[in-house]
Formats: C-alpha cells, structure tokens, sequence
C-alpha cells in the first residue's frame, strides 16, 4: 500500500541524525516536512510529460537502495546523485523552498535542511521505484501519459492518501502548517500551485 507513513517508515531517521549530527527528534521533524515537500516538487514535476519521462528514467538508478525488510542503508545513498535530483526538481526555487523549511520550528534551520534533502530525495525516488514495480525489477513500468500517468498516480497517492485533499499546493500547506504556523505551507503551496 503506498501511503505517506510507509515512505516514512522507510526513512532511516536514526542514520540520518547520526550522519547530520543532530538529535532525532530534529531529523525527525526535518524528515516529516521536507518530504511533503519532496513529493509535491516531483509531482509538480510529473505533470509535464518530459518531467515524467525523466522521472520513470531516474527511478532505475534508485531502485537497489530499499533492502529487503524495507529498510534504506543510509551508507548506500549517493549524496551527489541526490543534489542533482534537488536541483532538478526545484530549479530556480531550490534556495526559497530551503528557506522555507529552515525557518519551520524544530527543523535545525536552513543547513541541516540543504544537506538532508540530498539524503532524502535518493531514498524517496527508491521508494516510487518500488512502487512502480511492485516491489522489484526495474523501473520500466507504465508510460509515461500526458499528465504524468503512473508516477504521477502514485505521487498523488502519496501527498493526498494521508486524508490531504486541495491538490499539490493544498496537500502541503495541510502537511506542513502545523509545523510553520501556515507560513511555509502557504509559500510552498503557492510555489507548487503555479507549477500545474
């Protein structure tokens, strides 16, 4: 079943306080609001059919990081591989959405945020890999469809199966404005709002 809180289970929290440095309750608040926000960027991205062609292509590369018991080994996560995932899902906004997120209470700021969504975006596009696969084998499932087909349903899955509803911009701004007072939710869900 792919559901938000089982991408989440998947996430190595205590690996990635360790690797940053910081305690787990931090990583754990930085995890459940940028990977909202990681999941609306890819999204917003899959809606566009050459963003969902490079999506399906991306998701071979990821496929080996979920080991058998679900677990990720955060030693296995291609930081590099993960910057440019970042940068291609944000572009030009890369810099506002890490603001954004910094400035969320309890997320360690706009550092801890710029290095843990390298870890995270690996370790998400694993995840859709397996998904789309049904569990293993690469990631040449279905075409990508004008409007983003496959990735794009179970992206909308994710974001809108945890009782979200509104679309991209709604599903963050609901998952996120506890943690901002609604200010990061309003500026990412405007950011997203604009990609449709």
């Amino acid at each position: 079943m792919t559901s938000f809180d089982d991408l989440l289970s998947q996430v190595p929290i205590a690996q990635i306080a360790t690797k940053l440095g910081v305690d787990e309750k931090t990583a754990t608040t930085a995890v459940q609001a940028a990977l909202p926000t990681l999941l609306g960027g890819l999204q917003a991205n899959a809606t566009k059919p050459e963003g969902a062609a490079g999506l399906v292509g991306a998701l071979d590369n990821h496929g080996d990081l979920v080991e058998g018991e679900g677990q990720v080994d955060i030693d296995k996560v291609d930081v590099k591989d993960g910057s440019k995932i970042v940068e291609n899902v944000f572009g030009t906004e890369k810099n506002t959405v890490i603001s954004a997120l910094g400035a969320t209470e309890g997320t360690g700021g706009n550092d801890l945020i710029a290095k843990l969504m390298p870890i995270l975006a690996p370790i998400v596009l694993a995840y859709l890999a397996k998904q789309m696969t049904g569990g293993g084998g690469n990631a040449t499932p279905t075409q990508p469809q004008s409007g983003g087909g496959g990735i794009g349903d179970v992206l909308g899955g994710l974001l809108n199966g945890s009782g979200k509803s509104g679309g991209i911009g709604g599903a963050i701004g609901e998952a996120l404005a506890k943690n901002a007072g609604g200010a990061l939710g309003n500026v990412l869900g405007g950011l997203f709002g604009g990609k449709r």
